[in-house]
């Protein structure tokens, strides 16, 4: 077995290993979630923290891991006689983003449940971490159906697993730690909500940190048992602190003024339900034991506010995480400071340094230090307010048409101008888009699909390991059997052919690709805000059904990929909001590269079927080239008519069966209709942008046309 990481040996981080500390101190605080850029120390600190936790008492033989002193009565190992235990360390299970659901829960014998009525169990990962640590690595990437069984896991603190009527129940109470990106996509509300704490992680600017983390990485990657070696006294002493604090923590007061203090904090940040207060309270009452008090302080409750509430306030995936924190202090300011009692130590201190001497801002591998975390990290400088995206500082007089753009010179070749960046309206609940037939794509929440959760739709035999029992099926195909294999007794004879799997329909996630059009001619302040908010809308829609999102502008003489496929609409968010207009339209160029950018996800991902949405008013001024970035060439580099070219461009992704829908931007009294001709090419319906409302009166197209159904139709 290799030689972890020392957790006294990360650098900085110590927001993040406050957190982890509390939840060795304090398992029922819930868990942490550690958001961060990559390479910031979040796999490296939580896999060493396994190795302060004291050790457990399990029942000897016990594959679920029992406390000798209150074993589980339904364990399916048991019944267990009294007697004494043995101690093992405390464990860190990892569940990959992979595994599957048996990995998880545990696999039942189906055949010898039928044939001999005997429950044979195989435990899963559940099992394992019972009483230990549940890490999962890039928790956001982590598919539907998993998520579901850890909520349920989380809640109830017991894992079942049924099959046709054969069920298994055994304890699970584990401490959720998850790490993850937020750049490949966000995390579920549900599941979000189950994790007690979650940090903000990222690398240090400071050179002498990151001197010292490399420093302490080559260090360790040299000769990783001499390096722990020369950590293993510090590591002894967070160790025996864990062992202290966990002792004191049922001695700590947590008086009528601090639980106002929370109760208030929470209402004041409108947080929705009770699961914070009780989470904070646990919190500042672990945080109180760790600094050697018996007694809950003010700068416990805000300290615990900053670590429980921040993903808690998120409304939509938009909104980014954090809390104010003079608002924090107005609130708590208003309660008057509890006298304490019995208060032995007051200001114990709470960072012994690490053996080379390293202050607090001594950096580790990935970033992290060489001594105890204090009780809230150092103050980021406040940056200055940015002005909004759609307001001139030079200009503040200027007027314009609200449907016009901006009176600016027009370039040399005649187009509009660029104009800045303008946000977006606010977003809105739009009808469903999808994709039509049945996919075999990943769990989501948009298209029919072929999945392993749903209603089931029929039988067949088994390819690889069976899943799910058609116990009908099976009884059917086994029954003409029956006097030929001997059977004499009340219990059917069933042999391994028999077993059929059922196949089940649910929904799947798309790739959902956007082609904005930013070109002069959607320029209007008024009418590109109104676009933004469609888009974010239909990016909101993207989100809550799990779909990944793609984004493809066009302007001037080029289309860009402004953000590959992705889990992350944060990210598409982003990008969107900084999105300049101005120039030519080259609406063929922003097909082509539709077309060449879903060419290569279907050779990456090829069960993942694409939706592709086209945001424009139809208009085609340049012929322009797919891949070079828009400042560069001159408009009509391909030559040709333009709106022949985007024509040609729309039918090549029909007859390559792409479902397409394009959102029709063009405002104003007089229309020409060239978005209607577009999503003709294309094989789609065309909707206005208040058509695509999902309280518009206006008709939607629900499953989008594809050209083969376009076809059968006119036949």
């Amino acid at each position: 077995m290799s030689t972890p990481y020392p957790f006294t040996a990360v650098v900085g981080q110590s927001d993040l290993r406050l957190a982890l500390l509390l939840n060795a101190v304090s398992p029922a605080v819930g868990g942490v979630l550690v958001r961060g850029e990559k390479g910031t120390a979040k796999s490296t600190a939580v896999r060493a923290l396994s190795a302060l936790l004291p050790q457990v008492d399990v029942v000897p033989g016990c594959r679920f891991s029992c406390a000798p002193a209150a074993p589980d009565p339904a364990c399916p190992d048991g019944p267990h006689e009294p007697g004494p235990g043995a101690a093992r360390p405390a464990r860190m299970v990892e569940l990959p983003v992979g595994a599957s659901e048996d990995r998880l829960v545990g696999a039942l014998d189906i055949e010898r449940a039928l044939a001999e009525g005997v429950k044979a169990f195989e435990p899963g990962l559940l099992a394992d971490a019972h009483r230990g640590i549940l890490y999962v690595d890039e928790v956001n990437l982590l598919h539907d159906h998993l998520i579901d069984l850890l909520l349920d896991a989380a809640a109830m603190g017991a894992s079942y697993v049924e099959r046709e009527g054969v069920s298994v129940r055994h304890a699970a109470r584990f401490l959720l730690v998850g790490t993850m990106n937020p750049e490949e996509g966000e995390l579920r509300p549900q599941l979000l909500d189950r994790f007690g704490l979650t940090v903000e992680v990222a690398a240090s600017r400071e050179p002498a940190q990151r001197v010292e983390v490399v420093r302490r990485r080559l260090a360790y990657e040299d000769d990783p048992a001499a390096f722990a070696g020369r950590w293993a006294g510090d590591e002894q002493d967070v160790r025996a602190r864990v062992v202290a604090a966990r002792a004191l923590l049922p001695q700590v007061r947590l008086g009528d003024t601090s639980l106002l203090q929370i109760a208030a904090t929470c209402a004041g940040f409108e947080v929705d339900g009770m699961r914070a207060d009780i989470v904070m309270a646990r919190t500042a009452t672990a945080l109180a034991a760790w600094a050697g008090r018996a007694e809950v302080r003010k700068e416990d409750v805000r300290q615990a506010a900053l670590l429980a509430l921040p993903h808690r306030r998120r409304r939509n995936p938009f909104d980014a995480p954090g809390l104010d924190e003079d608002k924090l202090d107005e609130i708590l300011d208003g309660f008057p400071d509890e006298e304490p009692e019995n208060d032995p130590d007051p200001d114990p201190d709470p960072e012994p340094e690490g053996p080379d001497d390293g202050g607090p801002e001594d950096g580790g591998p990935d970033g992290g230090g060489g001594g105890i975390p204090p009780q809230g990290g150092p103050e980021a400088p406040e940056a200055p307010e940015a002005p909004a995206p759609d307001e001139s500082p030079e200009a503040p007089e200027t007027r314009e048409s609200p449907d016009s753009p901006a009176q600016q010179p027009a370039s040399r070749d005649g187009a509009a101008p660029e104009q800045a960046a303008v946000r977006a309206a606010e977003p809105f609940r739009t009808k469903m888009l999808s994709v039509p037939s049945l996919g075999e794509g990943a769990s989501g929440r948009r298209s029919r699909a072929r999945t392993a959760h749903g209603r089931t739709t029929g039988a067949q035999r088994p390819r690889g390991q069976l899943t799910k029992l058609h116990l009908a099926a099976t009884v059917q195909a086994a029954a003409p059997h029956q006097k030929a294999r001997g059977r004499s007794g009340r219990g059917l004879v069933v042999r391994k052919d028999d077993l059929r799997q059922a196949t089940r329909e649910g929904r799947e996630g798309n790739l959902v690709l956007f082609v904005v059009d930013a070109s002069g001619s959607m320029a209007a302040r008024q009418r590109m805000s109104a676009v933004k908010g469609a888009v974010l809308s239909l990016l909101l829609d993207a989100y809550q059904r799990r779909d990944k999102v793609g984004l493809i502008t066009f302007r001037g003489s080029a289309a860009e990929l402004a953000l590959p496929p992705t889990s992350s609409v944060d990210a598409a968010a982003t990008r969107l909001e900084q999105l300049p207009t101005g120039g030519r339209t080259p609406l063929a160029a922003g097909l082509l590269k539709a077309h060449e950018v879903l060419r290569i996800e279907r050779l990456r991902d090829p069960s993942r079927r694409p939706l592709l949405v086209v945001v424009t008013d139809g208009r085609a001024t340049s012929a322009g080239t797919a891949g070079s970035p828009p400042s560069s060439g001159s408009a009509g580099t391909d030559g040709g008519d333009p709106r022949a070219l985007a024509g040609r461009s729309a039918r090549l992704l029909q007859a390559e069966g792409i479902a397409s829908v394009v959102v029709d931007c063009e405002s104003g009294p007089v229309r020409l209709g060239l978005a209607g001709v577009l999503a003709a090419d294309l094989g789609g319906p065309a909707v206005t942008l208040d058509g695509l409302r999902a309280d518009s009166l206006a008709g939607l197209v629900k499953n989008v046309r594809t050209a083969s159904d376009t076809h059968r139709r006119a036949a």
